[in-house]
């Protein structure tokens, strides 16, 4: 249900945690969500331990194209991290509590940075498909908020701030990393709707007048419960296809894949490049 678990999360989490506890002995600094097509930075985790979804009590199964929904331990550059392969989004049904269920458990476990990453659609004029943009900021148009009911003091302040939820320095070595991989990267605004349905051409010209550069359906929940627990985020979007309106064509989740595909392997080496430099 809809904003019940931070009422009955200690049960679950306890649960969660033990069932992974017994499979894995890697404590990660660094929790890394891909989003759909991104498996190869899952391939480059060394000495993994992977738990399909399906096997681990309570947490949410992805049923989205594109998203394998396996949890990995190991190390990343020499970084201890978990990456989640494929994430499970407000629009299959769940609620928010559930859709940040895995981020409550990275907190637990100790991790203090979170990469997420995601497919999008560029707004920009200026974004095409195959684009990379690191995300400085975000507009919240999903019509909920993880946030919302209870709030456990434990994980942090009924109230958190987000004038900086995104590292700014984080941003900067991202950007560096870029750099150092010469790969493009802009920075951009991320909105995200809940979806599942693509937006309108006028819901992606009304974006574009509140200043959004991408569009998704993800990333902004996790990102909340992300700074309530006081982790620092960085966030890579890849921009998979043109928004709505911006061309003739209509819109297929084909072309999302396509895009991603065509974006991994620059993905992959950034965010390789990025944890060198911030571990």
């Amino acid at each position: 249900m809809k904003g019940e678990i931070n009422m009955i999360s200690a049960e679950k989490i306890k649960e969660t945690l033990s069932a992974i506890g017994e499979r894995n002995s890697v404590r990660p600094r660094i929790g890394i969500i891909l989003g759909s097509g991104l498996g190869d930075v899952a391939a480059a985790v060394q000495g993994s331990t992977v738990i399909p979804y399906e096997e681990i009590p309570n947490w949410p199964r992805t049923t989205a194209i594109g998203h394998a929904g396996r949890l990995i331990f190991g190390t990343l550059e020499g970084a201890p991290v978990v990456v989640m392969q494929g994430r499970v989004h407000y629009y299959e049904g769940y609620g928010m509590d559930e859709v940040t269920f895995p981020v409550r458990i990275f907190g637990e476990f100790g991790v203090t940075s979170l990469i997420a990453t995601n497919a999008s659609g560029g707004i920009n004029l200026g974004y095409k498909p195959g684009d990379l943009a690191a995300i400085y900021d975000h507009i919240n148009f999903m019509g909920a908020n993880p946030l919302t009911g209870p709030n456990n003091d434990k994980w942090g302040p009924r109230f958190p701030d987000m004038t900086y939820a995104y590292d700014r320095e984080y941003i900067d070595a991202l950007e560096a990393a870029a750099k150092d991989e010469k790969i493009t990267l802009h920075r951009g605004v991320y909105i995200a709707f809940p979806g599942p349905s693509y937006e309108t051409p006028a819901e992606i010209r009304m974006a574009r007048a509140m200043g959004a550069d991408l569009v998704g359906m993800s990333t902004a929940p996790e990102v909340i419960v992300a700074n309530h627990m006081g982790m620092r985020v960085a966030a890579v979007s890849c921009v998979a296809n043109y928004a709505a309106g911006m061309k003739p064509e209509k819109l297929h989740h084909r072309e999302v894949l396509e895009g991603m595909a065509r974006a991994a392997d620059s993905t992959a080496s950034l965010i390789r490049a990025f944890v060198r430099r911030i571990y």
